[in-house]
């Protein structure tokens, strides 16, 4: 089956999916990108962009089966746009994100949210012949913030709009490669823990330190690495816990190969999040699929990632955070098979590995475009 997929805002998980997905598909792709920078600019123009370049030559005499976005496109502007032959394509979104629920930033705190790009989010989901989400807990969460916000609209235009998008709706989240078993070894060095994730206050690095101080009071021996893409204006957090913890780092900030990141997963013994807002947890899937030992927060998408396993789920707050690191270090301080104890979350997250789930995405594209005929 021939494929045009657009990616409008080619980098980061956006670009792992699509990237992923076709290097293990059975489908012929036709991909067309735009770099990953400008993201606004990038939801107001890309489908002048891409409706104009499928008119010009190499692309004028192609033909598709079925057409493939994501949530940085206007669908309905770009239908409207378009060629013929494309306008009429079985259409299918991907969200990987969305601007009715995604955090603001500002100087100082939120700041008022811009609803037109949550609205484009909303159209473009209606104009889709079929919405796939990257977890369950995005899903409902877009649809529960759609549904409080066509209550306070004029004229009440969106009202059945989120019961209509659901019915649509399918959930395939990104994929992974998987990693090569770990070696059992005896450790010489204190547990080794991991935070990885974006460097801004969404995800709550506070906590993290606040719950690293309780287990430095308490005399517990540990390792650092914090590792994650950093912005001008991060939390001031990290460069207090720099300095209290510099005798304990590990890695630090961001790290610029795929390889490093990877054998700084494979080295870590437990993975912490303490993310307030994350649409899946590819991170974390990653650092459990690695042989960590997962503590997450019972929030989010968290829980559905380990299938609800109570062992791998914290409160979320720095002092059961801390709680928990405790017992899971001294519980383990003298065989520390971390791997081994973590070894059902492992199990749970092996559906995300890229042979297991592209299977299921190419058989749905393929069924979805058969039933469109």
């Amino acid at each position: 089956m021939r494929v045009l997929a657009l990616n409008p805002f080619h980098g980061g998980s956006h670009r792992a999916f699509i990237e992923g997905w076709i290097q293990h598909s059975r489908h012929e792709f036709t991909l067309l990108t735009l770099p990953d920078r400008h993201w606004k600019w990038r939801m107001r123009q890309a489908a002048v962009h891409f409706a104009q370049q499928l008119s010009q030559v190499p692309y004028v005499d192609k033909r598709w089966d079925t057409l493939w976005v994501t949530d940085m496109l206007n669908l309905a502007e770009f239908r409207g746009l378009c060629r013929d032959d494309v306008r009429q394509l079985p259409s299918v979104m991907y969200c990987h994100e969305n601007q009715l629920t995604y955090p603001t930033r500002g100087d100082e705190g939120d700041r008022e949210r811009d609803l037109h790009f949550g609205v484009t989010n909303v159209i473009s989901t209606l104009a889709a012949d079929e919405v796939w989400w990257n977890s369950r807990f995005h899903r409902d969460e877009f649809l529960t913030a759609l549904s409080e916000m066509s209550r306070l609209l004029p004229d009440r235009t969106l009202t059945l709009a989120a019961d209509e998008i659901r019915k649509k709706s399918n959930i395939f989240p990104p994929g992974i490669e998987g990693f090569p078993p770990r070696w059992t070894a005896t450790h010489d060095s204190p547990p080794h823990i991991l935070w990885a994730a974006r460097w801004e206050h969404d995800k709550q690095p506070e906590l993290l330190f606040a719950a690293l101080e309780r287990l430095d009071h308490e005399g517990i021996a540990f390792e650092i690495s914090v590792i994650g893409q950093s912005y001008r204006e991060m939390p001031v957090c990290f460069h207090e816990a720099r300095e209290r913890f510099a005798d304990r780092i590990r890695n630090w900030g961001y790290l610029d190969s795929r390889e490093t990141y990877r054998d700084v997963l494979q080295s870590a013994d437990i993975y912490v999040s303490t993310a307030a807002h994350e649409f899946f947890g590819i991170a974390a899937v990653e650092a459990i699929a690695a042989g960590c030992y997962p503590l997450l927060p019972r929030r989010l998408s968290y829980p559905e990632l380990v299938n609800n396993q109570p062992d791998f789920l914290y409160a979320g707050d720095s002092a059961s955070l801390s709680q928990r690191l405790t017992e899971l270090i001294t519980t383990r301080e003298q065989e520390r098979n971390f791997s081994e104890a973590a070894e059902p979350a492992r199990l749970a997250v092996e559906r995300f590995l890229w042979k297991n789930l592209v299977p299921l995405m190419d058989d749905q594209l393929e069924a979805f475009c058969k039933g469109t005929k």
